[in-house]
């Protein structure tokens, strides 16, 4: 019998990711978040690198000069141009020449600066006449940073801590699990507060290592579950009889089976972790003089809503919810395009 040969192509499966990314792709409102997501990011990078909002502690306008659609506000202005006005001089007066001599250099000082700021802002300025919107950017750095680094340390003590429980079983397993009840326990912001105040220190890397030893629960317990199931994979047991050591085979062999899920939970304690961040700020326990944060410009603003002055509120908690609101459709979207039982 002849005939043309019958050759059939070989067509690899696409994997886990590649699955994943086409899932993602097809998701409009996934696809708009990471770009809202992404565009923060950049924003921290030109933050961080100091392109962007260097020079936002500069006091380029009047104290809470209001945003430019709004015009000057008349009751500022009044109260510049009094503080303009010479002083007459007292004849009685034995100092008044060196009265004199002493206004005449305030005036090319501190009254010729006044003079120099800026009346509105296009988003207004604070107290200390600050630019908003670099004080907001410069606030996204300290809030995003922490949220992301303090996520990463909380997904690495989970994923170890339920890699070796899962995978060990016995007292190991119960030791972490009796470890895990006591911290599940306890309310979380109680926790948060009380990891605060024994730290007794504020900064960036305390915040960070607060919501980092506080919130490793929720992968632990996700890992651990998916550790159990994978350990009695047949690839394990291969692993196994070829003499590959313990360590190894739970992260070279099932960690990246299972990293999909590390991975989802980083993205989830993000968005949780910047809003604790606000919430630590907004408290006392936060970042320290001369940092701003989200939270700190928050603090800062219950104060300026009782004068009238409601841009710093607006601008952080207007950034802060784009934010928090674009992460976490993106989680949501990523944990549904990673799941195998979703065509």
């Amino acid at each position: 019998m002849s005939g043309n040969p019958v050759t059939l192509d070989h067509v690899a499966s696409p994997g886990l990711w590649a699955l994943a990314w086409r899932r993602l792709r097809a998701d409009k409102v996934a696809m708009g978040s990471l770009a809202v997501v992404a565009a923060f990011l950049l924003m921290l990078a030109l933050s961080a690198s100091g392109l962007v909002a260097a020079d936002w502690e500069d006091e380029v306008a009047v104290n809470y000069a209001p945003p430019t659609f709004m015009g000057p506000d008349p009751a500022l202005a009044a109260a510049s141009a009094r503080a303009t006005q010479p002083v007459p001089d007292n004849a009685f007066d034995p100092l008044a020449p060196e009265l004199r001599e002493l206004r005449a250099q305030l005036d090319k000082q501190g009254v010729k600066a006044q003079r120099e700021r800026r009346a509105t802002l296009p988003f207004g300025a604070d107290k200390w006449g600050h630019d908003i919107i670099k004080k907001t950017i410069k606030g996204g750095e300290t809030s995003i940073v922490v949220g992301l680094v303090a996520a990463l340390v909380a997904v690495a003590l989970g994923t170890l801590f339920g890699a070796v429980s899962g995978f060990y079983g016995g007292r190991v397993d119960d030791l972490f699990n009796w470890f895990y009840s006591v911290f599940t326990s306890i309310p979380s912001i109680l926790m948060i507060l009380t990891v605060a105040a024994v730290l007794q220190q504020k900064g960036v890397l305390t915040i960070v290592l607060i919501l980092g030893l506080t919130g490793w629960t929720g992968p632990y317990r996700l890992i651990r579950a998916e550790y159990i199931k994978h350990k009695a994979r047949e690839y394990v047991m291969a692993a196994d009889a070829i003499g590959a050591s313990s360590w190894r085979k739970m992260f070279a062999h099932i960690f990246p089976n299972v990293s999909h899920v590390a991975l989802v939970q980083v993205s989830i304690l993000v968005v949780g972790f910047i809003k604790a961040e606000v919430i630590l700020s907004f408290l006392g326990f936060g970042v320290p003089v001369g940092v701003v944060s989200w939270g700190s410009m928050l603090g800062e603003a219950q104060n300026e809503l009782i004068l009238g002055k409601w841009w710093q509120l607006t601008a952080a908690a207007s950034a802060m919810a784009l934010l928090v609101t674009a992460f976490s459709l993106f989680t949501d979207a990523l944990r549904d395009a990673l799941d195998p039982k979703l065509k």
